[in-house]
């Protein structure tokens, strides 16, 4: 068995205690050189890949979901108009990492390969890496899946970086998750790992597709945010805290995800 638990809060708390992360800015007129802070603009602007429901996408032309609404919140606490550009997952690390975003919010795990590009918040919320397969597959656990199987991943998120660590070759690569998953319905791939919230929102507009109930996966979200930008962490954190302890992550959360009974 290949599964395992990506421990992300045990590395953001690390990269937390050592780093810290500010805000970066297209043209910031800084009130200390190197430290620019949320004073310094007007609006924060937000990289995020917007193919992930419920986290991020797009309903009649808006966007939508736990990370844009929880995005909206911090912003507001910042005094800050929030600006979303919705690109490529793989191409968020390097914009935020060039200062091109401020931040990049998309449903972001923490990991040590991508710590050495840019930094991180704390976590604000939990997900899980789901397997979804075909009904009747002889896929019936992570326990079955081999490396001689074909494995539908998005690219760039940690469902590519663990399968590909666990299966190698086997590992098909889509731009989104909807590609894999349209992949996945047309027979070109065996099963398609994914985080569980978008999982459950492809298999309910998808007949004939189930979720294993064995996660593959354990992984917390948390916000990135360039390396030399010092001061914009202490400004998140400080929002997301507030937003935790008010009760208003939660509320979002729930929203998009109802508790089960």
């Amino acid at each position: 068995m290949k599964r395992r638990k990506f421990m992300a809060m045990g590395l953001a708390m690390l990269c937390l205690g050592t780093l810290l992360v500010g805000c970066g800015t297209k043209n910031p007129t800084a009130k200390v050189e190197g430290a620019v802070t949320s004073e310094d603009k007007a609006t924060l602007v937000m990289a995020t890949n917007a193919t992930f429901p419920p986290y991020e996408y797009v309903d009649n032309n808006e966007y939508e979901g736990i990370d844009v609404e929880i995005a909206r919140e911090i912003a507001r606490e910042l005094g800050l108009e929030l600006e979303i550009e919705d690109v490529e997952f793989g191409s968020i690390i390097a914009g935020v990492e060039s200062g091109k975003f401020d931040m990049g919010m998309a449903g972001m795990t923490v990991t040590e390969e991508r710590l050495q590009s840019v930094n991180f918040s704390d976590t604000y919320a939990t997900a899980v890496q789901s397997v979804i397969v075909p009904e009747g597959s002889a896929i019936a656990s992570v326990d079955d899946i081999t490396s001689e199987m074909k494995i539908g991943v998005q690219q760039d998120t940690t469902g590519d970086i663990y399968a590909s660590d666990d299966y190698g070759d086997a590992v098909v690569r889509y731009k989104n998750g909807a590609d894999a998953v349209q992949a996945l319905v047309a027979g070109k791939v065996d099963c398609v790992i994914i985080d569980s919230e978008p999982a459950k929102a492809y298999v309910g507009a998808n007949e004939g597709l189930v979720i294993l109930d064995s996660a593959y996966a354990e992984e917390e979200y948390a916000i990135c945010i360039a390396k030399d930008n010092e001061a914009l962490l202490a400004d998140i954190n400080g929002a997301l805290a507030k937003l935790k302890e008010n009760g208003t992550i939660d509320a979002i959360v729930s929203k998009y995800i109802p508790a089960e009974d």
